[in-house]
């Protein structure tokens, strides 16, 4: 899909309360957490465990999952190279926004393309924590919670990240987590441990 904008006599409009402000108001500051992996590696229940935990010392915290983006907003984009693309260009942007609202904001996707997320991390280069969730894929696939392995095995699941479609891990990931070799515990603290440390909380 092209990056070429139809939209024609528009103005962007600043507002009176800006991202200062609700940062401010908040006592944190606000960033994009931004979980890849594989399917079955934990990205959806670190980002869910480490937003419960944000949201148990009081900040505002929310989490954009594959999924349910997939039930509404991307619903329409299906899983060829070009619709993933347009998958996470959508949800950088809907992410920018949220970080704008001064909220800790999470994305759980599976985001496969390097010059996808790096387009992502350009909308909030300074804001954007990209976190790695890896784990030996021998591991995620006897996890397999939903069974998408054994169907992409079996040849039931066409372009199945991992399996018959491409992954290219990140190189220089801000946060890397084995959940394979570490409890979620462990996982979730190396990420609050993170945010403390580039002053996202006090």
């Amino acid at each position: 899909m092209s990056d070429e904008s139809k939209s024609t006599n528009i103005t962007w409009h600043d507002h009176e309360v800006n991202r200062e402000d609700r940062e401010k108001q908040n006592g944190h500051k606000s960033c994009v957490l931004w979980y890849t992996g594989l399917s079955g590696y934990g990205k959806s229940t670190l980002a869910q465990a480490v937003s419960t935990a944000l949201f148990e010392m009081g900040c505002r915290t929310y989490v954009l999952d594959g999924d349910n983006i997939r039930h509404g907003l991307n619903k329409n984009l299906g899983f060829s190279p070009e619709d993933r693309t347009e998958n996470i260009r959508r949800i950088g942007e809907v992410a920018k926004l949220f970080a704008d609202a001064g909220i800790i904001t999470s994305t759980a996707f599976i985001s496969p393309y390097r010059a996808d997320r790096d387009q992502a991390r350009a909308l909030l280069p300074e804001s954007f924590i990209e976190v790695y969730v890896k784990a030996d894929l021998a591991v995620c696939e006897e996890r397999d919670p939903k069974g998408l392995y054994k169907k992409a095995r079996a040849g039931e699941i066409p372009e199945f990240t991992g399996i018959s479609a491409p992954y290219e891990e990140p190189l220089n990931a801000e946060i890397v987590v084995d959940t394979g070799k570490a409890p979620l515990e462990a996982c979730v603290q190396t990420v609050i441990d993170a945010l403390k440390e580039r002053g996202i909380l006090s």
